[in-house]
């Protein structure tokens, strides 16, 4: 038997409708069938302007909402880890030899392998930071060996950005070089970011291969193979 349904429903579907609302929505709102929506409202004069002015309002507001929901979801999702691991962080024992074995993988994995200074290059501040302290705790360094040089985008304003990473990494500015300037390219898009490239150097070859050797040993230590270059 074929349910009744009132005529103020249906209606209410077809002014529904005409405000653009989707056929889903309307059905889940009215408690019908998505089917008897779509057989009410299809021969409405302007059906395909209904369709179209649905579409433009999930666009519009619909969408955006959907959007919005999700990058709560993740920031919820990112305080909760990032709890966590700060619960972590404050149990973890850091010792000296710990800063050694953090400082040596930094260097492995972003260091100048080949002979000459210790360098070391990054875009992240916070890397950057990280590693010139651990450095400076780790060994007796002489400051006036510090180098760096700055490889920069054309949006970068250089004045600027040498006394950030001046400030950030207690070099004077007068151990900067020269800044490499980075050609303009109409093909890549590059995401911006507030220092640019930062090499440092460290002018002693001989700090260079015990940072690097430390950290060969460490691996082999950690993984239980040896695996020299």
């Amino acid at each position: 038997m074929r349910r009744h349904i009132p005529l103020e429903t249906k209606q209410k579907v077809k002014n529904l409708r005409k405000k653009g609302y989707s056929i889903g929505w309307i059905a889940r709102e009215c408690s019908i069938s998505k089917s008897t929506v779509h057989e009410w409202v299809r021969t409405m004069s302007g059906a395909r302007e209904y369709a179209r002015l649905g579409k433009e309002r999930w666009i519009r507001e619909i969408q955006p909402l959907g959007a919005l929901g999700q990058r709560k979801k993740r920031e919820n999702k990112i305080a909760k880890i990032v709890e966590e691991v700060n619960q972590e962080i404050t149990q973890l024992k850091i010792t000296p030899d710990i800063k050694k074995a953090v400082l040596s993988a930094l260097y492995w994995a972003e260091g100048t392998k080949g002979r000459g200074m210790l360098k070391f290059t990054n875009t992240d501040p916070r890397l950057m930071l990280l590693f010139i302290t651990l450095l400076r705790e780790g060994y007796d360094i002489d400051e006036t060996k510090f180098r760096i040089r700055m490889h920069l985008h054309w949006y970068h304003k250089e004045r600027l950005t040498r006394r950030f990473w001046s400030d950030l990494l207690k070099i004077p500015r007068k151990q900067f070089n020269k800044t490499y300037w980075k050609k303009r390219s109409k093909e890549k898009v590059f995401r911006r970011n507030i220092g640019g490239i930062c090499f440092l150097g460290y002018n002693s070859d001989d700090l260079r291969e015990r940072v690097l050797h430390y950290a060969y040993a460490f691996g082999e230590r950690m993984t239980g193979i040896l695996l020299r270059p």
